[in-house]
């Protein structure tokens, strides 16, 4: 709710502060009195655009301050922001914009932009004139408006649609999966029987490699051996002669002691001569190592790394790359299987969506029929009585629908008996416009909206008996929320619980505009002034005085 206005430096306002109360709270006063400047401020200081026009001739800058009790939404959106609101602490919006054209916007004297304000506003203010474009006019918010008067149930329909997006989300990653998988299929099956027939080992490559550095050793020693062996062998050779040389010493032994010695000495190293020989032949045995053997290992060895840098891989990843793309092969023959359970999932979760849908636009459709004839049954008193108004519920695309259903909701009017239905804004007249604005606010009271709501000469063009009916409408719906009304009517002006007089007043060459709240007498002059015009008679006084009774 709005409950005060500071104006400084606006146009013709120098400054203005106004508090304001709950109920119908009504603006009157003589055509160019500055009424319009009211809304212009207000509209400043709920975002609409900073026009250094607004800045009164000779200030600086133009400013407006706001005070408003938030509502929940109003908060929720602030905190959202980073603006924190303490219960009970009142929202205070402030704006300014300097003659040059720079503005400035704060909301709880935290620096905000435009953008937000206009956010913000739009929780705590409709303003509904000869050219408002928002509110009731926004098709865009029919359907929850609708859904708000029927009292429909979205939730099952938003957890509905939910799963079925889930399900569908799923489908397209196994879908894309299965089909990139699909694109290798070919080279899949290559590889895999490649690798299988090679048969990779954990290990392999660590195994090869040692065996073959042992098998190169051994044909070094091997060579080395052999020249050592071919020494022990042949009549000239070391062991030969030193046993022919003990066999020639055996007959001469008895000659000496020393001989003797010699002999045995001779005798010993035959003996250690043939046991080296024993040794080294046993040696080279030992050693032996097999060339065939050490091809197939070379061979096999050299095709292990060949094969791992085919596929990228160090020679230890074959097992597990082997392992991978079987696996990935195995998927593609399962995942036909697989993708259609997820198929029939997605199939099934669809149908739960559809009919839930369906249920939520059944019951929308009733409560635009129940709308329709409420909005009907104001239209006649608001002499609107040629005026159609029909609440269209239509069907939307598969491709449009969304978490709040399968429909799109618009209200629609035909001002003329035959006349094709159409949007509000593009066949009726300003003052119509404002007619059915009330219609439908009246209609939807209880579904709430913005915590103020303004009409701008709502009763333009009428008077009598529509005044009558468009000010009991006006105290109806204000019963609900704060209402603010700018009027021409004395019998609007009546029903007002607050009544707020703008004038305009001349100082020498300076022309300022004022606004007073005005007691029950000046009141019930204001009033007559309305019925009389210029010049206030007894009869005025006394009309006046008979439509605040009957208020």
């Amino acid at each position: 709710m709005l409950t005060a206005l500071n104006i400084r430096d606006v146009v013709l306002i120098e400054a203005l502060d106004l508090d304001f109360s709950g109920g119908l709270g009504v603006l009157t006063g003589e055509t160019g009195a500055g009424k319009s400047i009211l809304l212009d401020a207000l509209g400043l200081a709920l975002g609409a655009r900073a026009d250094s026009g607004l800045v009164r001739a000779g200030a600086d800058k133009a400013q407006v301050t706001a005070s408003f009790d938030a509502p929940a939404n109003a908060a929720a959106l602030l905190a959202a922001n980073d603006i924190e609101i303490d219960p009970g602490e009142p929202l205070l919006i402030r704006r300014s914009v300097k003659a040059d054209g720079g503005s400035k916007a704060f909301i709880n004297d935290q620096p905000c932009s435009a953008a937000l304000l206009r956010d913000v506003g739009a929780c705590l203010v409709e303003i509904h004139g000869q050219h408002d474009d928002r509110g009731l006019l926004n098709a865009r918010g029919h359907r929850a408006l609708l859904d708000a008067f029927g009292r429909c149930d979205t939730a099952s329909v938003a957890a509905s649609f939910a799963a079925w997006q889930e399900a569908k989300a799923r489908l397209d990653v196994a879908r894309e999966a299965l089909e990139n998988a699909a694109r290798d299929q070919e080279w899949l099956e290559h590889a895999v029987t490649e690798l299988t027939a090679f048969n990779p080992q954990p290990g392999e490559e660590e195994q090869l490699a040692g065996e073959r550095s042992d098998m190169q050793k051994g044909e070094r020693i091997a060579e080395d051996l052999k020249g050592v062996l071919e020494s022990f062998d042949g009549p000239k050779s070391g062991i030969a002669l030193i046993r022919g040389a003990a066999r020639k010493l055996d007959r001469l032994a008895d000659a000496h002691p020393l001989l003797a010695e010699a002999l045995a000495a001779l005798d010993r190293a035959v003996i250690e001569a043939s046991e080296a020989e024993d040794k080294l032949n046993a040696a080279a045995r030992a050693i032996e190592y097999e060339p065939a053997r050490l091809d197939e290992i070379e061979v096999r060895l050299f095709e292990l790394r060949a094969l791992a840098r085919k596929h990228n891989v160090a020679p230890d990843g074959m097992v597990s790359l082997l392992a991978n793309l079987t696996a990935r092969l195995e998927s593609i023959e399962a995942g036909g299987e697989g993708l259609a359970k997820l198929k029939t999932e997605v199939a099934a979760k669809h149908a739960a969506y559809v009919q839930s849908a369906t249920k939520l636009s059944d019951t929308r459709s009733a409560a635009a029929a129940k709308l329709d004839v409420a909005v009907k049954s104001e239209l006649a008193p608001l002499k609107l009585d040629a005026a159609q108004f029909q609440t269209a519920v239509e069907k939307l695309p598969e491709d449009r629908w969304t978490g709040s259903g399968m429909d799109r909701v618009e209200f629609l009017i035909s001002t003329n008996p035959g006349a094709p239905f159409a949007a509000l804004t593009k066949i009726a007249s300003g003052g119509e416009l404002s007619r059915f604005i009330l219609a439908l606010k009246v209609a939807l009271a209880e579904e709430g909206g913005a915590a103020t709501i303004i009409f701008d000469e709502i009763d333009r063009g009428v008077g009598g008996a529509v005044a009558a009916a468009i000010g009991e409408r006006l105290a109806r719906l204000a019963q609900r929320t704060q209402l603010l009304a700018v009027t021409h009517s004395p019998q609007v002006a009546a029903k007002g619980q607050a009544h707020y007089f703008i004038a305009k007043s001349s100082h020498g060459t300076v022309t300022r505009t004022g606004v007073t709240l005005l007691d029950a007498e000046a009141r019930r002059q204001e009033i007559a002034r309305m019925l009389s015009g210029a010049e206030v008679t007894d009869e005025a006084r006394a009309q006046a005085e008979r439509l605040l009774e009957v208020a």
